[in-house]
């Protein structure tokens, strides 16, 4: 009776060590002995570049990594609601623009007077998302915007934050010196063709389909920003990189336009054990290529540009890889 006992006794203890064994990233141990891992990623819009980059990611990951991870891709509000998301543990994953990622980690700009969100740390940059400045073929540089009529973007949108940013470093104030509309990229878009606004911002990865529509029916300059202005920026604000809008992206523009940028970055909630995170950032790199060849986006990861623009701490997993692979230097 005391061997059938210790015996029942054993079966009980495997199977509830069974049980424990896989499925929540949240908890210890990382990947799980009993089937992959699951991470649930916030993205965007079922219509935006955030959703279908990342559905691309989930879907080559998940068949590439089946007995390590399961990427289930979510469509949210994007970068803001995904980083209250992360915070409040419904997502373990997310990709949001790297500026308001800074804002609500630090509690600044559009995060003002709200606790600091430290419940994330970074994992990769991905792809750059160009602000990019369209106005009337009158206009020809920034410093022209002054006492004109701009659309910003939403209001209180981390669009407008940019524009705020890159006006005053041209010495341009955004609530006194031009006459700011808070508008979308589509209506801005509209409103530029029937001649309501001189200018507007636009912060997304190019070709913007909002402005590709427009430049099919009205001419438009894209403003460039300087070296010396980008790197004004770039110091102030280390969110921020500097690159060119290639010429032709949109048909009325035949040059490239040099622009700053901020980066669509992945995020991840520091729960997340490091093994987990490591195995997701070697995935994308691993199988950059199939990623690429699916998305267009999938071609602009790059080792270097995967550690840039980022001004919040890095996510241990994400540490090792880019260490390992002497995109960071070890401590």
């Amino acid at each position: 009776m005391k061997r059938i006992l210790a015996l029942t006794m054993a079966v009980i203890m495997a199977l509830g060590l069974c049980a424990c064994g896989g499925g929540s990233a949240g908890g210890e141990g990382g990947e799980g002995e009993s089937g992959p891992v699951a991470l649930n990623m916030a993205t965007g819009g079922t219509s935006g570049t955030y959703y279908g980059f990342s559905g691309v990611v989930a879907q080559v990951l998940n068949e590439k990594l089946a007995d390590t991870l399961n990427l289930n891709v979510q469509s949210t509000g994007a970068s803001a609601a995904n980083i209250d998301l992360v915070d409040t543990g419904a997502n373990e994953v997310a990709i949001v623009q790297n500026d308001v990622m800074y804002y609500a980690y630090s509690g600044t700009d559009m995060y003002e007077g709200k606790d600091p969100m430290e419940s994330y740390s970074a994992v990769m940059s991905c792809y750059p998302e160009y602000v990019q400045i369209i106005a009337n073929k009158s206009i020809t540089s920034i410093d022209q915007l002054k006492g004109k009529k701009v659309s910003v973007g939403d209001a209180g949108s981390g669009v407008e934050f940019n524009a705020r940013q890159i006006l005053a470093a041209y010495g341009i104030d955004i609530d006194s010196d031009i006459t700011k509309q808070n508008q979308s990229f589509a209506d801005s878009a509209d409103s530029l063709k029937n001649g309501t606004i001189d200018a507007a911002f636009v912060v997304a990865g190019y070709p913007t389909t909002a402005v590709t529509e427009l430049a099919s029916t009205y001419d438009f300059n894209v403003l460039p920003v300087d070296q010396e202005h980008a790197d004004a920026l770039m110091s102030d604000y280390g969110f921020y990189t500097y690159g060119v809008i290639p010429g032709n992206t949109y048909k009325c523009v035949a040059e490239d336009v040099p622009a700053v940028a901020v980066m669509a970055t992945i995020i991840a909630r520091n729960d997340v054990p490091e093994d987990v995170i490591y195995a997701l950032v070697k995935g994308i790199f691993d199988n950059q290529e199939e990623i690429g060849t699916a998305h267009a986006k999938g071609k602009e990861l790059s080792l270097d540009t995967a550690v840039s623009g980022i001004d919040i701490p890095f996510h241990p997993g994400a540490v090792k890889y880019f260490t390992e692979n002497g995109a960071m230097t070890a401590e």
